[in-house]
């Protein structure tokens, strides 16, 4: 009987789960082409991030609110946690993400960000002393070949240093999101965590941006995609509301309905979204070599996750 009440159970995770975490992939997928739009209009990284993570925090105020009715005393419980999705998960891939897309293609910058299960690899082995096995090695590997092609060096093109180095960046954000939003052990429903962790990044931001550490310039201008040009707002909606509230919820909930492995392993779709909207809106393809790289990458990315072992799931401690 308890083998059939799991099996009821995986079933039920994968039949919601799956549709929660491809929704979640193209909400986040479309971001980066949205935000390159208001970049190229004369709005900072920062400036976009900002006005995306309030945008998304007030969405959410309400229903957070409603969510941890009665639970108070479970976000001072986990304080700590709603700090680091705020902060990491949150606030740096973010910012990150949105600095190495003003300056590469917004496809390129999201596959280097999706190199994370590569650096929760290293970070187990360095920090618990979880050896990778040879199947990720090999992963890993493909992986930084499909980077070498994907950045297009071999030709002689020239590289944005600063702008890989924030890919690279958003990609340690990445690995924090997969973690934190596996945990099933705070007693926090999805919402809960996704709305605090916002209006913390949120603040976060501001106050970065008030001192000066984030350059924060922004403007009315209209905005010029490929299909025409549209008010300021649009894309700040757009971002805020699609590309980060709804996205949140959809990839908390879907983590905790598949596993972190599982999870981490569909929002790869994201990038296919990044390319698909890069093209829609901004007119961005890769070429031959770079579609080569990206496919490595991908294929280096599944390779490593699947040379993980099972046992590191959704309700193991995370950042230890």
């Amino acid at each position: 009987m308890a083998t059939l009440a799991n099996d009821r159970r995986v079933r039920s995770g994968w039949g919601l789960g799956l549709p929660l975490a491809i929704g979640a992939a193209f909400s986040f997928g479309m971001s980066g082409a949205w935000a390159r739009g208001l970049i190229d209009a004369g709005w900072t990284p920062g400036a976009a991030v900002t006005v995306r993570i309030w945008v998304a925090a007030l969405v959410l105020l309400i229903p957070t609110i409603i969510a941890v009715r009665g639970r108070w005393v479970q976000l001072r419980r986990n304080a700590l946690i709603i700090a680091a999705y705020g902060l990491l998960a949150v606030t740096a891939t973010q910012l990150f993400y949105f600095q190495a897309v003003a300056v590469m293609d917004v496809g390129l910058a999201l596959l280097i960000e999706y190199t994370a299960p590569v650096a929760v690899v290293l970070w187990l082995w360095l920090r618990r002393g979880e050896k990778p096995t040879a199947r990720s090695i090999v992963g890993a590997v493909v992986a930084f070949i499909g980077l070498i092609l994907m950045l297009d060096v071999l030709s002689g093109r020239i590289v944005d240093l600063g702008g890989v180095l924030w890919a690279f960046g958003a990609m340690i954000g990445a690995a924090a999101y997969f973690l934190l939003s596996g945990r099933s052990d705070t007693g926090l429903p999805p919402i809960a965590l996704a709305g605090a962790g916002l209006f913390v990044g949120a603040i976060g931001l501001t106050l970065a941006g008030l001192v000066g550490i984030v350059p924060i310039a922004w403007n009315a201008d209209d905005v010029t995609y490929r299909f025409g040009t549209v008010p300021w707002f649009v894309p700040v909606l757009a971002i805020g509301i699609i590309a980060t509230a709804l996205a949140y919820v959809l990839g908390i909930a879907s983590t905790r309905l598949l596993g972190s492995r599982l999870a981490s392993f569909i929002a790869l779709a994201e990038v296919v979204a990044a390319l698909l909207f890069g093209w829609l809106l901004l007119g961005q393809l890769p070429n031959l070599v770079q579609g080569l790289g990206a496919a490595l990458v991908l294929a280096g990315v599944v390779v490593v996750k699947l040379g993980e072992p099972a046992a590191a799931e959704a309700g193991e401690p995370a950042l230890t």
